[in-house]
């Protein structure tokens, strides 16, 4: 059986460049770093992270932990057809969610739809995914007080 193939939310990215506990403990839940296929990043998340870096005024260690962590990823273009089909998708189905529309964030939808569209599994600490995780989108929300990632 294959290893599964991950993309990361942004909220993971942070957590993994701070080095941290909880990034360690991602880390070595889901065996980030010792996987054969590197996993994936939405290019979105890019533009999130270095939005944050500026807007929070990163120091160069920040900034450098940070661009290594993007370094060890697969950059998902999100101009692919099946992403932006899959963003189509997510977008109206979160517009019918069954407790009434649901305002997600765009960032958040194009991430979501790189993971659908690759066929991994998204990892995030949002609970704005949670209309879409497990279906349509395959995934885990970690809850950052448990010991373990809420498989969804």
């Amino acid at each position: 059986m294959s290893e599964p193939l991950y993309l990361l939310d942004t909220s993971v990215l942070l957590l993994l460049a701070r080095g941290g506990a909880l990034g360690r403990r991602i880390d070595e839940q889901f065996g980030l770093r010792a996987a054969r296929q590197r996993p994936l990043v939405c290019i979105v998340s890019h533009g999130e992270v270095w939005v944050m870096a500026r807007r929070n005024g990163w120091g160069d260690d920040r900034r450098t932990a940070m661009q290594s962590v993007l370094d060890n990823l697969v950059t998902v273009d999100i101009s692919h057809p099946r992403v932006i089909e899959s963003y189509v998708e997510l977008e109206l189905r979160s517009q019918v969610y069954r407790d009434g529309a649901r305002n997600m964030g765009k960032n958040d939808l194009w991430i979501a739809a790189a993971a659908k569209a690759a066929g991994a599994m998204l990892l995030t600490t949002d609970r704005d995914f949670d209309h879409l995780v497990p279906e349509p989108v395959a995934g885990f929300v970690i809850d950052p007080k448990s010991s373990m990632g809420e498989s969804r």
